[in-house]
């Protein structure tokens, strides 16, 4: 084939009769007829949508970057599935070359030919699309056989029988480009490969919006107008916002991202509440999304949850955002959940006992516990932790589990004893109530604006300017759900603060350590290194099998740690048995809740389970005594 691409040139009809033309315009005319049929109602569902409150195209840069790697690049699909990524990569590189192939071939048949096969840069171009015409037909046979022979369970257990037939199209229109190198410009079978070619492009065509490869059109849209933050909650815009309870609350983004999804399962294959039996599906909250929009349209007061969605499987969702991180095609899967359980919560919809007792305990005691801050100022006097008056470097924010949790408690004791080390001056809060960050993943917007607002005004009143955590959750809460009642003071996580102090801690002997990645500090704040850096100190840092981007969450996110116990098999048992199994004597965390759940999963995992420690009491064991 190589070699007959090298002797031979693309071989196109010489000439085309007028009955030729005729027809192929009648054929042109009803393909893009058929597909604009379907697109146009497409696009007029997603601009009927109510507009997203606050977006702006800016900073264009960043947009312009991620469409370049995301897109283009295909960057994130390649490095999430490597192999068929690749494979995907190479069909979508080949479309675009094939762009100006396309493009050419029709133009062709009404003598408007602008890439003549001939010609230098033409020979050149149609050799080099004939290079990824090779790649392409190769890589959606490997599809075809992932899909419907090795057929992995995240891609759903119907068989596409229309993606299918969209392969053998796809599959069609290679064979045919390929096939004109190695036929006569005049001969019968140059012009029946044209024609066997243009059919397969005419009968694509229209078949895209009707089908999951509408992404091929959307999806780089969606990409480029994402909400550019990862997990980022729309703040609720007046007394009638209540967050996504009917088709009127859907926003465009949320309609576009809906229409967008390619079906792949990558958000499916990574949810630990689908990977533990639970009924939550991420994928199928999102075609919840479109099948609605599709039967009802954006202007229906009918509610999305029911028929459409499950309330049940909503609240499922950890906020792990390994779904959002997988997405290739850049929706916003946790914006959308959080929406519908708003959508719940603030009109009342929502009866659950746990969370009806979280939500008065957070009001009336201030943190999640439901204990009384009289017991978190005995805890302080106890460990005679400085009181913050405003002269300290730093404010060390105890949160809820800090302050209340005898795990956290140590945790908390620990990472003084490094601060004291290291001569940092720091102080805690008299009074310190909690973010609210388990009350804003379960969509109860009135609680988590009251503690934020009580807790800005507390923080300005005691000129806090520098605040270091022990908890990922109020990092994440403070540093950027806060902004939308105010200017917080710069927040970061201990294990940022340790690392950039690692020159200063000692270093001793250690075992193996295994790190689990909480999820938000690792995919929500991108903090990987940090943590190994401390542990490093002291020890020699173990991967299990999932772990950074793709650490498994320990199932305490989104309010669940509050929320009694889980369907199927629990979250914290499954990545329990995974840290377990990799021989490693110690379990390194880095965020009180992950540590709270861990320790009752390991102990129930095993007889002689590895200790579980937060990366401050690994570098407090190696402080001089």
């Amino acid at each position: 084939m190589a070699l007959a691409l090298l002797i031979f040139s693309y071989a196109e009809p010489p000439y085309f009769s007028w009955l030729e033309r005729v027809l192929l315009i009648a054929l042109v005319s009803f393909s893009l007829g058929s597909f604009w049929g379907r697109f146009g109602q497409v696009v007029a569902r997603i601009r009927s949508s109510k507009k997203d409150p606050k977006f702006a195209l800016g900073p264009i840069g960043r947009r312009v970057w991620d469409f370049f790697w995301e897109v283009v690049c295909q960057a994130k699909v390649i490095r999430q599935r490597p192999l068929p990524g690749l494979a995907h990569a190479f069909v979508f590189w080949g479309f675009c070359i094939f762009a100006l192939v396309s493009l050419n071939h029709f133009a062709a048949a009404a003598g408007l030919g602008f890439l003549p096969p001939g010609g230098m840069f033409g020979r050149f171009y149609f050799w080099f699309a004939a290079l990824f015409a090779l790649l392409v037909a190769v890589s959606i046979l490997g599809l075809f056989i992932r899909r419907f022979w090795v057929r992995p369970i995240w891609l759903g257990t119907k068989v596409s029988y229309e993606s299918g037939f969209i392969a053998l199209l796809i599959f069609l229109l290679m064979v045919t480009y390929l096939g004109a190198f190695l036929v006569p410009d005049t001969s019968a079978a140059a012009r029946t490969l044209w024609w066997l070619h243009s059919l397969s492009i005419l009968v694509f065509l229209p078949l895209i919006p009707h089908t999951k490869h509408l992404h091929l059109v959307l999806s780089p849209l969606t990409v480029f107008l994402s909400r550019g933050e990862f997990s980022a909650i729309p703040k609720l815009e007046g007394d009638e916002d209540f967050g996504l309870v009917k088709g009127t609350d859907l926003t465009q983004l949320v309609s576009l991202q809906a229409y967008s999804c390619v079906e792949c399962g990558r958000c499916t294959e990574h949810c630990p509440a689908n990977n533990t039996g639970k009924e939550l599906n991420p994928k199928e909250i999102v075609l919840g999304v479109r099948n609605y929009l599709n039967d009802l349209g954006p202007k229906s007061e009918e509610p999305l949850l029911g028929n459409y969605i499950s309330q049940e499987a909503a609240f499922q969702c950890t906020t792990c955002g390994a779904c959002e991180f997988q997405c290739p095609v850049g929706i916003d899967h946790l914006p959308i959940i959080i929406g519908l359980r708003r959508g719940s919560v603030n009109t009342g919809a929502w009866e659950d006992e746990y969370g009806t007792k979280l939500f008065l305990a957070m009001e009336k005691n201030g943190n999640a516990l439901g204990l009384s801050s009289n017991d978190r100022g005995k805890f302080i006097q106890k460990q005679q932790l400085p009181i913050f008056d405003g002269s300290q470097e730093y404010c060390l924010w105890l949160g809820c589990m800090g302050g209340h949790d005898p795990q956290g408690r140590e945790i908390i004791t620990s990472f003084a004893q490094v601060m004291s080390y290291l001569g940092t001056t720091f102080g805690v809060l008299k009074k310190e109530k909690c973010t609210g960050d388990p009350a804003r993943r379960l969509g109860n917007d009135l609680v988590f604006q009251q503690l934020a607002e009580e807790n800005l005004a507390n923080l300005q009143q005691n000129k806090v300017t520098k605040i270091v955590s022990i908890c990922p959750h109020c990092v994440r809460t403070i540093a950027t759900d806060w902004k939308d009642f105010g200017d917080a003071p710069h927040i970061e996580h201990h294990s940022e603060f340790m690392a950039r102090h690692k020159d200063k801690l000692p270093q001793s002997a250690g075992g193996d350590v295994v790190f689990h990645d909480p999820c938000y500090l690792g995919r929500y704040r991108n903090v990987y290194d940090e943590p190994r850096e401390v542990i490093a100190l002291s020890g020699r840092v173990v991967e299990p099998p999932r772990s950074r981007e793709r650490s498994f969450c320990c199932g305490a996110g989104g309010g669940l740690a509050f929320l009694g116990e889980e369907k199927g098999e629990r979250v914290s048992h499954a990545r329990a048995k995974e840290l377990a199994g990799t021989g490693a004597s110690v379990v390194g965390a880095a965020c009180p809740f992950c540590n709270t759940m861990l320790r009752d999963a390991l102990a129930a995992t095993s007889n002689t389970p590895p200790q579980l420690l937060d990366i401050a009491q690994i570098a407090a064991r190696s402080l001089p005594q």
